[in-house]
């Protein structure tokens, strides 16, 4: 036990030397890596100054050593190229009349309503006859006496009895009551307003009860035959679009799509919009109505041999249009010369061959004689 006691003294003695020699071991470390750290930072400085000085010195040795851009590409390509108008159009029909009355009285029957499909002769409304009906009534008991007389004039001057005078009387006065009662049944006929063609009533102008004289307006009527798409085109296009050109049309109500050409094109510019008329053929389709709206893509253009980029790849300077194309790790500025624009492609007049791989995804990080590195996901 006295050795023991003896010997603790020296060990703890030997520990606490050990455990100084440990922390200044430590701190001296600690001390070592700022310096390293320090010296480094002043070295990266120096690198970073001297760099400076090359490039404003050596611009060439600055393009060699920045660093690569990460881009994706894209490919031009070489195919046809097709350019269309497009616009709205509404249907409608050849046969959009409007019936007006063509006897004066007043109105005793409407059975048409809005809406209603009517086929040709159906009674669109009546109006009041009676005094004609009275007036025919009594034109047929004058008509019945001129014919008696008048067969009677004819017995006698076949027996050369009685003047030509008489017989020339009695036969004008037979056959002017003839005419009169046509006319007067002609007139009956048009207090009954028919439905002129198969067609849908668009509105009803007039009341029951109304009063209503020659020429008053009584029905908007339809046909659903002989329908046409019209459409307004830009004065731009004036001497592009012609007779029997091609037409897509389409009716997004229905999702029905179609193939026709336009059947005519309008010869005045409204001076409002700056617009000309277009009329487009349509055929018979029973689901297509009169005032149905469509769209149309009339081809103006066409080349079977274009070179074709994405349009949004196209950038613009002070010297014109231009685009980035991959040449080796490399980006290099192409100035082009486009042509027209059509869903989102564009075609290249001049500056590309069509086998060129294009700056993509990137595209407006670069610059000429970038470095890139082509992703390979």
């Amino acid at each position: 036990m006295k050795s023991i006691s003896k010997l603790l003294p020296l060990t703890l003695v030997v520990l606490f030397a050990i455990g100084c020699a440990s922390d200044e071991s430590i701190e001296a470390k600690k001390a070592e890596l700022d310096k390293l750290r320090t010296e480094a930072s002043e070295i990266q400085a120096s690198i970073l100054e001297l760099e400076a000085e090359i490039a404003s010195l050596d611009p060439e040795y600055a393009k060699q050593n920045q660093k690569s851009i990460l881009i994706t590409t894209a490919q031009a390509k070489k195919a046809g190229f097709e350019h269309f108008v497009e616009v709205t159009g509404s249907v409608l029909s050849k046969k959009n009349v409007i019936i007006s009355a063509e006897t004066g009285g007043r109105v005793l029957e409407v059975p048409a309503i809005e809406g209603m499909r009517m086929t040709k002769g159906q009674v669109l409304a009546r109006i009041d006859a009676e005094s004609i009906q009275r007036n025919i009534e009594e034109l047929e008991t004058n008509l019945d006496l001129a014919k008696t007389l008048f067969e009677k004039q004819k017995r006698l001057w076949e027996q050369e009895i009685g003047t030509e005078v008489q017989f020339l009387e009695a036969k004008n006065r037979k056959e002017g009551l003839e005419r009169s009662l046509a006319s007067l049944k002609t007139q009956l006929n048009k207090s009954m307003v028919v439905a002129p063609f198969n067609g849908t009533v668009e509105s009803v102008q007039i009341r029951l009860g109304e009063l209503v004289q020659p020429g008053t307006p009584m029905f908007q009527f339809v046909g659903e035959s002989d329908l046409f798409i019209e459409a307004d085109i830009s004065e731009s296009y004036v001497g592009v679009l012609t007779k029997g050109d091609s037409v897509d049309v389409s009716f997004p109500s229905i999702g029905k799509e179609l193939k026709t050409k336009v059947s005519s094109v309008g010869a005045i510019i409204n001076p409002n919009n700056r617009t000309f008329k277009v009329e487009v053929f349509l055929p018979n389709i029973p689901q297509v109505k009169p005032n149905m709206i469509t769209v149309l893509k009339i081809q103006d253009y066409q080349n079977p041999s274009s070179v074709i980029v994405p349009s949004y790849l196209i950038l613009s300077d002070s010297k014109g249009d231009y685009i980035y194309i991959v040449d080796g790790e490399l980006a290099k500025k192409r100035y082009i010369k486009r042509g027209r624009t059509f869903n989102n492609e564009t075609e290249i007049l001049e500056g590309l061959e069509g086998n060129e791989t294009l700056v993509d995804k990137g595209f407006r990080e670069v610059g000429d004689n970038f470095k890139v590195n082509i992703s390979q996901l």
